[in-house]
């Protein structure tokens, strides 16, 4: 017989912000041997998608939260048995789960308690409260916005607990049925953000917005409601960049293991001309405004071909020379593909560059990323012909490589008269390079 202690798998606390988590999905079936600190499954908040380690050798027990569950911090997961264990067979729970899924759906008397006498008598460890069953945070703010009851909703988590995903379904077959299914207490509802879903027909394919998604579409959202969004938009010339990191990107390359990109080049010009404007290094709090004696730059990648976006953030950014820049943006681009970011690394941005011209765009008007009060859209370099002064005031045609920089600012607090001066001192640093300064 194995010896040894099983050890819990528990949703992690990813920031200090984040009170729960959904598994995207398992990487080990139940009863697979598995290693210390190796991936185990996927989990997604309202911050970042990440892997969560294996905490021991052993092997995986039953799954007491399946995918596509959201659960608070802290809840078990699973457990890892001792190396040599068998995993107990999950056939014997599925009798006793039966007459829940059965009993919780159906509509009950007004008078009648929310949940059935079996739900009610499982331990407070199963997530029952005061008899009813438990309900996530995520889970309680679609029904509050949805005027919906939740114990109408059929629930298929653990002990019959109505999931994110029970209730996204509900919502859809409610919104197929028409508005006679509302529950009769429900208030009111405003008007909806979009229309409601309507059954795929030959040819569509519906799915869910992920947790990610909907967490950048509530964001988005409230930025367009909460800042006066003006873009003012620069041409740099690029010519001396350009110059110098063909100089520098070998060296880069074979003696300190990092890609020169011109990310980096125009992140350092960025630190320099925000010392200079610090209103566009601050944020709106209440009717005051902060400025930060340091830069937090969020630098935004593009997930998953391009159907999620994650913005990691390099702290104190204006301490780090160029190398320095180039390592933080390599390493962070990195751990954000290979889901290796944790939420403290996306928090306390105080601006924001995004960089879609990596893909040929050449003008953008992003949007703001709150609370931060301005972001930097980095197009692409075109080479176009301009009029160019030599030092005796002659005018000439040239080809020259040029990169339009975008500017969104939030003009209750930014007016233009301040954004230019900013973006004409990060044209000038940026223009000017000078070569020993990386």
């Amino acid at each position: 017989m194995a010896t040894g202690i099983a050890v819990d798998v528990v949703m992690p606390q990813m920031g200090v912000s984040v009170s729960e988590g959904t598994i995207i999905r398992w990487l080990k079936a139940e009863g697979d041997p598995v290693r210390a600190d190796e991936a185990l499954l996927e989990i997604s908040t309202d911050k970042v998608d990440t892997e969560v380690p294996c905490p021991a050798d052993g092997v995986l027990g039953e799954f007491l939260v399946h995918e596509g569950e959201t659960v608070p911090v802290g809840t078990v997961l699973a457990t890892i048995l001792p190396p040599g264990a068998q995993a107990p067979s999950p056939e014997p729970a599925v009798p006793e789960l039966e007459p829940v899924a059965a009993v919780v759906p159906a509509p009950l008397p007004a008078e009648a308690p929310v949940a059935p006498a079996p739900v009610a008598e499982e331990p407070a460890e199963d997530g029952r409260t005061e008899g009813r069953a438990f309900v996530s945070p995520v889970v309680a703010r679609i029904a509050g916005e949805h005027g919906v009851d939740v114990s109408r909703v059929p629930g298929t988590g653990r002990g019959g607990r109505v999931t994110k995903t029970d209730i996204l379904a509900f919502l859809d077959a409610r919104s197929g049925r028409g508005e006679e299914e509302l529950p009769p207490q429900a208030a009111p509802l405003p008007p909806p953000a979009a229309a409601p879903a309507a059954p795929a027909v030959a040819g569509e394919v519906l799915e869910p917005l992920t947790v990610m998604r909907r967490a950048i579409a509530e964001h988005m959202i409230r930025s367009v409601q909460t800042s006066a969004h003006v873009t003012a938009v620069f041409e740099i010339d690029m010519s001396r960049v350009v110059s110098i990191r063909e100089k520098l990107k070998r060296e880069f390359d074979e003696r300190h293991g990092v890609r020169l990109t011109y990310l980096s080049f125009i992140a350092r010009a960025l630190c320099d001309a925000l010392a200079k404007w610090p209103w566009l290094n601050a944020e709106i709090r209440g009717d005051r405004v902060v400025t930060k004696s340091f830069v937090n730059l969020g630098i935004a990648v593009a997930l998953e071909d391009g159907k999620g976006l994650i913005v990691p953030v390099i702290r104190n950014a204006e301490e780090k020379n160029l190398l320095g820049i180039a390592r933080s943006i390599a390493d962070l681009a990195e751990r954000a593909r290979s889901k290796k970011l944790l939420p403290d690394d996306v928090q306390g941005g105080t601006f924001t560059i995004t960089n879609p011209g990596g893909f040929g765009a050449i003008a953008g008007t992003p949007i703001i990323n709150q609370p931060q009060v301005a972001i930097l859209d980095v197009e692409a370099i075109v080479k176009r012909p301009v009029v160019i002064t030599d030092e005796h005031g002659g005018d000439a045609i040239a080809i020259r490589p040029i990169m339009n920089l975008c500017l969104s600012f939030d003009h209750r607090l930014v007016d233009g008269a301040y954004a230019a001066p900013f973006m004409r001192d990060l044209k000038i640093n940026l223009e000017t390079w000078d070569e020993s300064s990386y």
